[in-house]
């Protein structure tokens, strides 16, 4: 009785509390239910020993360092009775986190003239091998930092390559995306920018990813120039991205004519978008199945790792959105 008695009041007691729950929990199952509804898109592809990474980044290697059948027994050591119930296994992955499928570029990992963004001295920055910031210089610019209310963001998709083409067929190695073709990309697909947003840019090369490595990390490809860089700067984009090796128009270079004299740039969409602006940069996006959806405005997801003191991260990337029948 005297259980009973408890019980009844710890219930009594909880009443106001179980409303709460219950409505929180209401709450949840609503924003699970209006999730699940919304078309998941892929925006990566995977990683693997023969996919293309940029030159100037350590290449991509895995392998199995413990099999199923190595691993079998190990336990015996530790008293297992019988031997070998118990089987595993481990992986080596060799490779820096960036300019792979996809990747993203911290803000700590472009300087210009010797700063990182905020005049932040860049040497003093990476003085310590352990990571941008260990250093106590610029902590605050490596991927570890990257903005919480980034994770999930508004999202859009300005597809260059099916207004120029008329179709899925990706652009020529050589175009080069002016701010006008964002411009025009934007006003045909019906959307407007927003400051804050994160800006993908479909190229089309996202289908040599896997199909053609060689022409994908050759020396030419399509991307943004420095016009269409300040486009999207003026448009207020906090991250922005395209389906190549470098985002930008490869090669990747700008020739100044000044005072007689010649003054080159090698990748100044990088330095102008990180550098000097504080972007992120999305590499290595699979933008065809969003492209095939005629989906141009989504809510995108982009979770780097949480590498202390790195510069970038490896990614899985994906966009929700609304479904044909919603």
């Amino acid at each position: 009785m005297r259980f009973v008695t408890i019980a009844g009041a710890a219930v009594l007691a909880l009443a106001p509390f179980t409303s709460v729950f219950a409505e929180d929990s209401d709450r949840v199952g609503d924003l699970l239910r209006t999730i699940k509804k919304a078309r998941l898109i892929d925006l990566s592809s995977s990683w693997e020993n023969d996919s293309p990474v940029a030159g100037v980044n350590p290449p991509y290697h895995f392998r199995l360092r413990d099999t199923h059948a190595s691993s079998r027994g190990f336990f015996a050591l530790f008293g297992e009775k019988p031997p070998g119930q118990l089987s595993f296994t481990a992986e080596v992955m060799d490779f820096s986190g960036q300019h792979g499928a996809p990747s993203i570029d911290a803000i700590g990992h472009i300087g210009r003239n010797g700063l990182l963004f905020g005049r932040v001295d860049a040497a003093q920055a990476t003085s310590d091998p352990n990571g941008i910031g260990a250093s106590g210089v610029g902590a605050h610019l490596g991927i570890d930092h990257y903005p919480l209310d980034l994770l999930v963001n508004r999202g859009v998709l300005l597809d260059v390559a099916r207004m120029i083409q008329g179709d899925s067929r990706p652009l020529p190695a050589t175009f080069p995306i002016t701010g006008s073709h964002l411009e025009q990309a934007a006003r045909l697909q019906g959307v407007k920018l927003k400051k804050g947003d994160t800006v993908f840019i479909r190229t089309g090369w996202g289908q040599y990813f896997k199909a053609n490595h060689s022409l994908y990390a050759g020396p030419d490809s399509p991307g943004p120039g420095l016009d269409g860089a300040d486009f999207l700067i003026k448009h207020g984009a906090r991250v922005v991205g395209d389906d190549t090796l470098t985002f930008e128009q490869r090669p990747p270079a700008a020739v100044f004519n000044e005072n007689g004299t010649q003054r080159v740039e090698i990748f100044p969409v990088h330095m102008k978008v990180i550098a000097d602006s504080g972007i992120f940069i999305i590499e290595n996006l699979n933008l065809e199945e969003l492209s095939e959806a005629r989906a141009y405005e989504f809510v995108v997801v982009v979770p780097p790792l949480l590498v202390k003191g790195g510069t970038g991260s490896a990614l899985r990337a994906f966009a929700l959105v609304p479904r044909d029948n919603d």
